[in-house]
């Protein structure tokens, strides 16, 4: 009989787990060494300690697992062998792409290249054909050039091949013919088409989404498929088996290989979500969540409830047009190197010294600078209690390389040398915080700064003082918060339909009609995968533009069907869309819809959380001891309480300078901030009066 939920999100340092009892709601977390060669074999160690621990395969009822198998393909460049079937006369399109370069420093290098084709011009094939712009047939498709593009596709020993034919988003015919011919001449390969994965205007971005998708999907495949296996041989939920998406909803197994470019920020999008559904829990809307591991920190605003989201995103160089969390990334982490540059210049990143060899303290061999080993230097980790006394990391090491590294080149104290490496990846993590915040005109004033990864906590209160954030909130369990969102999310799929028209001349019926073809096969879908209908949730969406705009802004519906007057509703709507968005709008203009967008979710049942204990002593009572810590606010280098987090309940409150440390995280609270306990087990840190 099944009691128990698992979660799993691998990361570049470290695999957490989430175990939820679905009969008492309390949850356990576990962390074990990624093994990135094999990212199943963290997934298999981490189910066998638990079985250590009395939580045996069978017994797993729903399991979900947050993976960064499509992304490390994409950025190492480790993925198919992909060829690229397009309309005769346009081999072109992908290597010559937007004619632009990428905004930021780019601009400026003489040198500049762009990233090398997924699918290079030897392995792109023509195939006779055309499709008009109205999805009439201009030219019927030549099978002979089918034949000659397998023939050359064979010779080029491709695993995988995407197809984008122009304009097949109005008539899917010739793509998905061409796609079959290719599955019975070789069963083997793994076929990705526009049609099927995004069937939305813009050629480019279509191209470059469904190159990406073959270029990661045979990885991801292969890498589902053995794990899968593996489940199997445990027991482990056979019905309820998961991957998180880049939406922010989660997919089954079965399903993901097929969209495998929309998990290329799985990891990521799992935190948002648990990001989100704690401060919603809490009373608060509008939050930033910011990720930091041990490569790289994300971070993603939510406003009134709702992340960002965005349907275009370049990862690695290359334009993904899928949905997904609008999320920031930057390369620091507790791993980012520190080192002094030619010019006499601290650096910090973007080079990382990853899991292995990792920081000069963890004792594997790692002998630069990073920014773990400046948080040992400065006292806010504790050496011989990381992950419960399980992992014990070395001061002196530390100590060594960040004296030959920074301190003795730069002329300055070791303390004085481990700070700036602070609070340099501080600005790092900041700008990126302003990026998706100040920049696009949001008040970080009126947001709470919500911190998790193994490393967040241990910068955010800094961070919030820097950019003026007047509130934190550190999650129960901050170093699995990414594990923890994947228990809280929806299966949700995405579906879209290109119909460019003047929305003077669209009805109720047709907006309506044409929904309506969207949410039958949605729907199907859903019911396919165990949903019942009363479990099944539909969202509407039209973007819409004004007349010749090379962009659009999604516009949110109410509910289907329309009626009479609604269209002139969400016309108003688009206007105080776009004047939010951009500062301005032309309520006269006339209004195109480009596309309509459909939200399938199939709402997979919750569990309530238990809520914390509440305190029935004074906060002393969860005082652990004392330790030395380096605060400039307090003059240096100070002594202060230590907290244990699993001793604190909720109402106990206490003042910084303070540390914080639990099994997954250490959290640092400065001079003059404030700590109350909530309900929940969140950290509430406010400014004191």
């Amino acid at each position: 009989m099944s009691r128990y939920r698992v979660t799993v999100d691998t990361g570049g340092t470290f695999s957490d787990f989430v175990v939820c009892d679905e009969e008492t709601g309390a949850y356990r977390i576990l962390k074990v060494p990624s093994t990135p060669d094999d990212p199943g074999r963290a997934v298999l160690n981490g189910l066998e300690l638990l079985r250590e621990q009395g939580v045996r395969p069978e017994q797993i009822g729903f399991f979900s697992h947050g993976t960064t198998v499509a992304t490390n393909a994409l950025l190492e460049e480790r993925g198919a062998r992909v060829g690229l079937a397009v309309t005769a006369g346009f081999r072109g399109i992908y290597e010559t792409a937007e004619q632009s370069r990428p905004y930021g420093p780019a601009v400026f290098d003489l040198g500049y290249s762009k990233p090398r084709p997924l699918a290079p011009a030897a392995r792109t094939v023509e195939i006779g054909e055309r499709i008009g712009a109205q999805g009439q047939v201009r030219a019927e498709l030549d099978e002979r050039s089918v034949r000659e593009a397998i023939a050359v596709l064979e010779a080029e020993r491709v695993e995988s091949v995407a197809i984008c034919f122009l304009f097949s988003f109005m008539c899917p015919d010739h793509e998905q013919r061409v796609a079959r011919a290719f599955r019975a001449a070789h069963p083997e390969w793994w076929i990705s088409t526009s049609s099927d994965l995004l069937p939305q205007i813009r050629e480019y971005y279509r191209l470059s989404t469904v190159v990406v998708n073959a270029y990661v999907s045979a990885v991801l495949g292969r890498y589902v498929e053995q794990l899968g296996d593996r489940l199997d041989e445990l027991k482990v939920a056979p019905a309820s088996r998961f991957t998180m998406q880049s939406n922010g909803g989660s997919a089954p197994f079965k399903s993901t290989s097929a969209r495998a470019a929309a998990t290329i920020l799985s990891g990521p999008a799992g935190g948002v979500t648990a990001g989100s559904a704690l401060a919603a829990a809490a009373g608060i809307d509008d939050i930033v969540t910011f990720d930091m591991g041990g490569t790289s920190c994300d971070v993603a605003l939510i406003q009134n409830g709702e992340p960002l989201v965005t349907d275009r995103n370049k990862i690695g160089g290359r334009e993904i047009a899928l949905p997904m969390l609008d999320i920031n990334t930057v390369s620091a982490g507790g791993g980012t190197v520190a080192a002094v540059d030619p010019h006499g210049a601290l650096r910090v990143g973007p080079q990382s010294a990853g899991a292995v060899p990792g920081p000069a303290c963890y004792r594997r061999g790692g002998d630069q600078a990073t920014v773990t080993d400046a948080n040992v230097v400065l006292g806010y980790l504790n050496p011989a209690e990381i992950l419960g006394g399980a992992m014990s990391l070395d001061r002196e090491a530390a100590e060594a390389a960040i004296r030959t590294r920074v301190a003795e080149p730069l002329g300055l104290d070791l303390l004085r040398a481990a700070d700036g490496i602070v609070e340099i990846v501080n600005v790092k993590m900041g700008e990126a915080i302003k990026a998706i915040s100040t920049e696009r005109g949001f008040d970080l004033r009126e947001f709470t700064l919500v911190p998790f990864g193994g490393a967040g906590p241990l910068h955010a209160a800094r961070i919030a003082i820097d950019l003026g954030v007047p509130r934190l909130l550190i999650p129960p369990a901050p170093g699995a918060t990414s594990a923890l969102g994947l228990l809280m999310s929806d299966v949700k799929h995405d579906h879209v339909r290109s119909r460019l028209t003047d929305i003077e001349q669209l009805s109720a019926d047709d907006v309506t009609g044409l929904f309506s073809e969207l949410q039958g096969p949605a729907a199907e879908q859903l019911g396919q995968e165990g949903f019942a209908p009363e479990q099944m949730r539909f969202r509407y969406f039209l973007d819409m533009r004004y007349a010749g705009q090379g962009y659009e802004n999604p516009v949110p519906l109410d509910s289907m069907p329309l009626a009479g007057g609604d269209l002139a509703r969400y016309r108003a709507r688009f206007d105080d869309i776009h004047r939010s968005c951009h500062g301005h709008a032309a309520p006269g203009q006339p209004v195109e819809v480009v596309n309509y967008r459909l939200e399938a979710i199939g709402l997979v049942p919750k569990v309530e959380p238990a809520r914390l204990a509440e305190a029935d002593g004074p906060v002393s009572e969860a005082q652990a001891g004392s330790r030395p810590a380096y605060f400039a606010g307090a003059g240096g280098l100070v002594d202060v309480p230590v907290y244990d987090r699993a001793e604190l309940r909720a109402g106990h409150r206490f003042s910084g300078p303070a540390l914080v440390d639990q099994y997954d995280a250490t959290t640092v609270i400065c001079p003059g901030q404030l700590v109350t306990v909530d309900p929940i087990g969140n950290l509430i840190v406010e400014f004191a009066e």
